[in-house]
């Protein structure tokens, strides 16, 4: 979908409300009133587009600028949910209404598909359902979807400093999503992803019905680990397996240049970071800066890392495994892992670890994302040609996640996600910018398309893969017309996210749990083709 285009069907969307739901909203609301419990009425959770707070409540979970414009269709109304009452409440109405409902839990959504649609929708907003009851005794925790990555963190060192789980390394990211499409994080290497770590769930299915992992069954449980819960139900909670830490973690942050011999650096990474012992993980960052000694525009390739252990047995470590990037005592710093968690978001050091419950993202821009999987190193002369393509276009940076540990121990099909055994790592693309407006936002994303489609020879292939959590509305949409999604529409992202075998059983599973399609989005699950609910 391009930006010119989808910014004539906002337009549309914002001016264009059926007369229906005009007539109608007193109805909606009151049918939210009457089926939410007595004791949690609906008066406070409900903000319509004349109510002072409804542009706060919206924005404040709006994680990407260029979904903010006045061109974004807006929800007609938002509910904040607060009792599971209120969720049972929001399907019932929506389905008798026939209004479209998003579900939103940190709105770190890369496309925005949690708060925008084409059609007549509104919001069901999650951000307060946020409990998380950690268990050392048992090394779990059961987690509410509105959580953040950082509370999580930071209440399981509340009670441990020797446990954590992994996950991603931006705190201020919602659970919901996060762990349902996958999640991902620099322990994964050691312990695989979230979804390889979660061991129970609540959810809200089309019928109203709260469900656990042993009444929902075994093939819905697979689908919201990795599958990406809002296609199915409404995700309430999580129970997360936590992992062992040590008590002292290292961590390193070094870059070199074009002129520091970095071309030579990123290939030799390619070759060795897969393979790396299991308690490191070294991220690859490549981006554009200007030299202040020539005063030119070159490369810097930044090695970010995480090691599971002391200073003395990661230099052993890396003296015998990649001793090409000359890494010194001076380069380590040893701290807690929860101190690792702030490190990694870029917080300068000393930072309180208080800082990882903040929910105000520390950037708020415009932002384009895309993904792709490494399956053969790139070669020199690739890399190279790959730089002075970065070079000419200035503005995406790309970051290599490593692969291999235990995420190529682990089976494709044990998850909806696929990408384990036979990738070196993830690719991100990451396209930022400040201006408002749709020209901008067609100019940077046309730049980070054209890296992408450059990329071409050196990444995956039939399909090029990409990362569920990372959707991107380049690779196909599911135009929501009622019920009668495409199954072709869908199979065109489906595929690259998942493969073709975990996207047919989702779509099976899709079938049996939501026949009607009412959980449904730009990128959702679609129903089996032959498939029509009477």
């Amino acid at each position: 979908m391009r930006t010119s285009c989808f910014a004539i069907a906002s337009f549309l969307a914002i001016f264009f409300i059926p007369f229906s739901w005009a007539t109608s909203y007193e109805d909606f609301v009151n049918c939210l009133e009457d089926n939410s419990h007595p004791s949690y009425p609906t008066s406070s959770i409900i903000y319509t587009r004349d109510n002072p707070s409804y542009s706060s409540v919206l924005k404040t979970y709006i994680r990407n600028l260029r979904f903010n414009e006045t061109t974004t269709p807006k929800p007609l109304l938002i509910i904040t949910a607060l009792h599971a009452s209120h969720i049972q409440a929001s399907i019932v109405c929506a389905k008798q209404h026939h209004l479209q409902m998003k579900i939103r839990s940190g709105g770190h959504d890369y496309e925005g598909i949690s708060y925008w649609s084409e059609n007549p929708f509104f919001v069901l907003d999650l951000f307060n359902l946020r409990a998380i009851n950690v268990s050392i005794e048992t090394e779990s925790a059961w987690v509410q979807t509105g959580a953040t990555l950082g509370e999580v963190y930071y209440r399981i060192a509340e009670k441990s400093k020797t446990h954590g789980f992994p996950a991603g390394v931006c705190p201020t990211v919602g659970v919901g999503g996060h762990f349902s499409g996958g999640g991902y994080g620099n322990m994964m290497r050691k312990y695989g992803l979230s979804v390889d770590n979660i061991v129970d769930a609540e959810v809200i299915d089309v019928n109203g019905r709260i469900l656990d992992r042993e009444a929902m069954g075994e093939d819905l449980f697979w689908a919201i680990n990795g599958g990406g819960a809002s296609s199915f139900v409404v995700l309430l909670s999580y129970k997360i397996k936590l992992v062992q830490v040590p008590a002292k973690v290292t961590v390193f942050n070094v870059t070199r240049t074009l002129e520091q011999n970095a071309t030579d650096l990123v290939y030799r990474w390619q070759h060795v970071a897969d393979k790396l012992h299991d308690d490191i993980f070294i991220r690859l960052t490549l981006k554009v800066i200007n030299d202040s000694s020539s005063r030119q525009k070159t490369i810097q390739a930044t090695f970010f890392t995480l090691f599971l252990g002391d200073s003395n047995q990661l230099l052993a470590l890396m003296d015998h495994s990649f001793p090409e990037l000359g890494l010194t005592n001076s380069d380590c710093i040893e701290m807690s892992w929860l101190e690792s968690v702030v490190y990694y978001t870029s917080f300068p050091i000393g930072t309180p670890v208080n800082a990882l419950l903040s929910r105000v993202p520390q950037v708020l821009t415009h932002l384009k994302r895309k993904s792709d999987y490494l399956k053969k190193p790139i070669p020199k002369k690739g890399l190279e040609s790959i730089f002075k393509k970065m070079l000419e276009l200035e503005a995406p940076q790309l970051t290599f996640n490593p692969y291999g540990g235990k995420m190529a121990r682990i089976s494709p099909f044990a998850k909806p996600f696929p990408h384990r055994k036979g990738n070196i790592c993830k690719i991100h693309y990451l396209t930022n910018w400040n201006e408002d407006g749709v020209e901008a936002a067609k100019h940077y994303v046309e730049l980070t398309r054209k890296l992408y489609d450059y990329m071409t020879p050196y990444v995956s292939k039939s399909p090029r893969e990409s990362f569920w959590n990372y959707r991107d509305l380049d690779l196909g949409i599911n135009h929501n017309n009622g019920e009668e999604q495409s199954y072709t529409q869908g199979a065109a992202y489906g595929i690259k996210y998942f493969k073709a075998a975990n996207f047919n059983r989702l779509v099976m599973i899709k079938t049996k749990v939501d026949p009607t399609n009412f959980f449904r989005n730009e990128q959702s699950i679609p129903l089996l083709p032959s498939f029509r609910k009477k």
